[in-house]
């Protein structure tokens, strides 16, 4: 083989977009997808504390519909009044209950689809 024959150096340099990527782009790419991964970790808490709240919130309409059905409706106290004459409030009968218990469920169920991910 002739001196003139031999390989040029520039014959084996790749082309741009085949050219692995270097350490520092690798770096890079590794610290966004931390950042990704503890951004979804936060959202998967938030959302996790959400569901449990609205399970919980869920449990205590049930928990009314059921008393509500056997009519025993316990209110909350407001808070603790001396001796005003106040007439009782009439009892609410199963149709009122079970109508505050879908108008809660709704707003509980507005709440989470406010919150879900978007490309669900």
């Amino acid at each position: 083989m002739a001196a003139g024959e031999r390989d040029d150096t520039g014959e084996w340099v790749l082309p741009p977009e085949a050219r692995p990527a270097t350490l520092a782009q690798l770096e890079e790419r590794i610290e966004y997808a931390v950042a990704v991964a503890r951004a979804s970790e936060a959202a998967a808490l938030e959302i996790g504390a959400a569901a449990i709240d609205a399970a919980d919130q869920a449990r205590r309409a049930a928990e009314l519909a059921v008393r509500a059905s056997a009519g025993t409706v316990v209110r909350e106290p407001v808070a603790a009044v001396e001796e005003i004459s106040v007439p009782e409030p009439e009892p609410e009968s199963a149709y009122d209950s079970f109508r505050h218990f879908l108008e809660r469920a709704d707003r509980i169920s507005a709440r989470l689809e406010a919150i879900a991910p978007a490309g669900r």
